[in-house]
């Protein structure tokens, strides 16, 4: 069973937890990591480009020029997309890029994504993480004082104010909750800083 060395906010080690296999220590799906990740930025994508066809282009009403006797090709408006000025031929219009993808599939793409963690020993696990004050210099503090990355995923049981507002002006760090976690969140960031609690949420919820 992986285990994780236990932190205080100073950096220091108060102790050891043993993390739970079925959460922590399965065998890591790849396939199932990518599709999830790519299904996750596929549905916050807003699809509201807009472009104009040729029969929404203002003008291009006359015939540009006569149909026989020019030698050129003919043409029954300026608007036509190889024209400038022209519409857009098969122009992208609104629309969703929502797609659904089965849970089962979805919840092993998690584990595997939190067991490539444990494994990389990219798992900080601290005995609280709580702010009396928004400091987000004191915060910054705590963040160097346990050897968090640069990119780091900071997990709290429930939702905590002031750390929230202590991280939101930290470039590369972000802040959730143990039952709020997705795959994209724990692959796009090196470090995995969990309170102990959240840790205990986590393997309640997900097992």
């Amino acid at each position: 069973m992986p285990e994780s060395k236990v932190y205080n906010m100073a950096g220091k080690v108060v102790g050891d937890v043993t993390l739970s296999d079925a959460i922590f220590g399965v065998e890591p799906n790849i396939t199932a990591i990518h599709a999830v990740v790519k299904n996750h930025l596929a549905n916050k994508r807003q699809g509201t480009q807009s472009t104009l066809t040729r029969a929404e282009v203002r003008g291009g009403g006359a015939k540009p020029y006569r149909q026989k006797g020019t030698g050129r090709a003919r043409q029954g408006s300026t608007r036509v997309p190889h024209y400038t000025h022209g519409g857009v031929a098969f122009a992208p219009k609104p629309r969703s890029y929502r797609y659904e993808l089965n849970k089962k599939y979805r919840r092993l793409a998690l584990k595997s994504a939190l067991s490539l963690k444990a494994s990389g020993e990219d798992i900080i696990v601290v005995d609280s993480i709580s702010m009396s004050d928004i400091k987000t210099k004191e915060f910054k503090k705590f963040l160097e004082a346990v050897g968090a990355s640069q990119k780091a995923l900071v997990v709290t049981p429930e939702v905590n104010k002031n750390v929230v507002l202590s991280a939101r002006n930290i470039r590369g760090v972000k802040t959730t909750f143990a039952t709020l976690l997705n795959t994209y969140d724990i692959m796009d960031a090196q470090s995995f800083i969990v309170d102990k609690a959240a840790l205990d949420l986590i393997e309640e919820v997900y097992a």
